[in-house]
């Protein structure tokens, strides 16, 4: 019988190198292992896991679907379907809106962009993005990306997209200046462009807080991005994927900054159905949706709206309300900030912590904090972080890193002991890694 290792083609990594556990289970926050061993997840796989793995609620709600209908075509009605898009609009508050369902974050991203061209009748319109954001990995989704890993894989002017500098104030593109400044430069820079394209431009596509670029903008970046997208008469399209419920302390992260900050569409996958079942979809307020309703839609997927899926997504939704999950994220988030920035004054190895909205933190690591000299050239992973996160592994705890960043995105039902706990050995381990790594 073949490995998983000599058989599957596994992401982002190169196939001789892949060597993982064998998941058999999991339950709450913990995996386990075909060897035995018990795992605290801290980054929720990949920043999707919101609900824990195994959520009894998801289980049963797919059960009771499996047993009644299993499967049907776009060109017929699900129940599930309905109740799920009716549940994301009222969440959104997106009244009279439409949704699209799609199989995951990257076709609901590519969708997002094909409805706002068609909503605008620019069917070649320029889709503006930032420099390291991360949008999927299909090829469309590659040139809509920022990222370092794809960013020679695809030619972004075939696609009609234009990448922007963004807000990173820690590194800020434009100049040494306070986060608020950083976030004005980026503003002025992104008007500056919609202004010299003019009325070429479909969308501006961001995400609203950090996915693993790790870059968290300042507060006044997002509504004022809402601000110069309505100037410029220019969609904007909230990619929600990663931040999308719970994970930033909201429903949608961009909730954080009220009607200022709402988009025109929004795109989601992951905490959708925490991971139970692929889904993702595109969530459309009501006057896009007006401008596409008596349009032919020239799009199709085979599994849109797959009833098993949709029927996880209303479980998913209905759990994160009745188990008071939102309100956990924030409540926790704030306390993982804090003990985070405590951590910061003991471990020189911390340039920066942030994050603070939610379950979700992002530590970068440096040489020298006067410097702000990284560990390795970006999105290089240093050795002794990899050997961080095998020590860890070691010890019953997983945590995500990439480049010089460790990102932390715990399951919204993790143990208030079990993140102690974690951060605890996190510290630990940074401790001796930068006795390691030395001046």
């Amino acid at each position: 019988m073949l490995t998983e290792a000599q058989s599957v083609l596994h992401t982002w990594c190169r196939q001789t190198e892949w060597n993982a556990p064998t998941l058999v289970g999991g339950a709450g926050a913990h995996l386990f292992t075909s060897d035995g061993r018990r795992i605290l997840d801290m980054s929720s796989l990949a920043e999707c896991s919101n609900l824990g793995h195994q959520h009894p609620r998801l289980i049963e709600a797919i059960r009771r679907q499996a047993e009644r209908l299993c499967f049907v075509t776009n060109a017929w009605g699900a129940e599930p379907r309905a109740r799920l898009a009716e549940l994301l609009l009222e969440k959104a508050g997106f009244a009279g809106g439409r949704v699209f369902f799609t199989l995951g974050g990257a076709d609901a991203n590519e969708h997002a962009v094909k409805f706002a061209r068609q909503a605008c009748s620019r069917p070649r319109g320029w889709i503006i993005t930032r420099d390291r954001s991360y949008h999927g990995a299909s090829y469309a989704a590659m040139a809509l990306s920022g990222d370092a890993r794809t960013v020679d894989q695809t030619d972004a002017e075939t696609f009609r997209v234009r990448h922007v500098p963004p807000p990173y104030a820690y590194r800020c593109p434009f100049a040494d200046t306070p986060p608020q400044e950083c976030a004005r430069a980026a503003l002025q820079n992104l008007a500056d462009t919609l202004a010299a394209m003019r009325g070429d431009v479909a969308a501006v596509l961001m995400e609203p807080h950090a996915g693993t670029n790790g870059i968290v903008a300042p507060p006044e970046y997002w509504p004022g991005l809402r601000t110069v997208t309505r100037q410029h008469d220019v969609l904007l399209i909230a990619d929600e994927v990663m931040s999308g419920f719970g994970r930033c302390g909201e429903w949608f992260a961009w909730q954080r900054y009220g009607e200022e900050g709402r988009p025109d569409l929004m795109s989601l996958a992951k905490g959708l159905t925490g991971a139970h079942l692929p889904l993702g979809a595109v969530v459309i307020a009501a006057p896009v949706a007006r401008r596409l309703e008596p349009q032919m839609l020239m799009t199709g997927l085979t599994y849109s709206g797959h009833p098993l899926a949709c029927a996880a997504g209303v479980a998913a939704i209905e759990t994160y309300q009745q188990e008071g999950l939102i309100e956990r994220s924030r409540r926790l988030g704030a306390t993982l900030f804090q003990e985070l920035q405590q951590m910061q004054k003991r471990v020189s190895l911390i340039g920066e912590v942030r994050g603070g909205q939610g379950l979700f933190a992002v530590l970068e690591l440096v040489r020298d904090r006067q410097t702000r000299q990284p560990l390795a050239a970006w999105p290089q992973l240093h050795p002794a972080l990899s050997v961080l996160l095998r020590r860890a592994l070691e010890r019953g705890v997983s945590f995500a890193a990439r480049g010089n960043l460790v990102i932390l995105a715990p399951p919204l039902v993790i143990g208030e002991q079990d993140l102690a706990d974690a951060l605890g050995l996190l510290e630990q381990l940074l401790l001796a890694a930068q006795q390691e790594i030395g001046p």
